[in-house]
């Protein structure tokens, strides 16, 4: 007899990912589709991301997806967006992060506050996986700034998010 106040598992729940040794301290990380990126401890230029970066970088493209998308849903002009991450490990072992912060940098000619901060409220208590995770054992904060450009000036605010002007 089965146990009714167990869930079901439903195989499509499951994330499968592979983590094969390079050698010295290097990983190639790869999905269950065959994309491939590069961990390594220490790592210099070139030589990939430490795996406590990844954490943060999920963090940043989970709720920049998310944040986009509810954008695009209410019809704003979103050009150029930008999530900066950054996070203080504890000193002891393990050395996980306690505190991270969160700034969205976006850009478009007619992005408001009300909509962004919904967005962003959206993202981190409802929809982005990575935060509440994180949020489970990190305090996380975040804050935005809006960069106003005229309408469909998309190269101007991808050259002024990539500080070229």
């Amino acid at each position: 007899m089965e146990n009714s106040s167990q869930p079901k598992e439903n195989p499509a729940d499951w994330r499968e990912v592979r983590a094969i040794w390079q050698g010295g301290n290097a990983f190639e990380g790869i999905n269950a589709i065959g994309n491939r990126l590069q961990m390594a401890a220490g790592a210099g230029p070139g030589e990939g991301m430490s795996p406590m970066e990844l954490l943060l970088i999920g963090l940043a493209g989970c709720t920049g997806l998310d944040i986009a998308s509810i954008l695009q849903k209410k019809r704003k002009d979103l050009q150029n967006f930008e999530v900066q991450v950054r996070g203080f490990r504890r000193q002891e072992h393990p050395r996980y992060y306690t505190h991270i912060q969160v700034k969205y940098e976006l850009w478009g000619a007619d992005l408001d506050e009300e909509s962004v901060e919904q967005a962003i409220q959206l993202s981190e208590e409802k929809y982005c996986s990575a935060s509440a995770m994180l949020g489970a054992v990190a305090e996380v904060e975040s804050s935005y700034q809006i960069h106003v450009t005229p309408p469909g000036s998309e190269q101007t605010a991808l050259a002024a998010a990539a500080g070229e002007n």
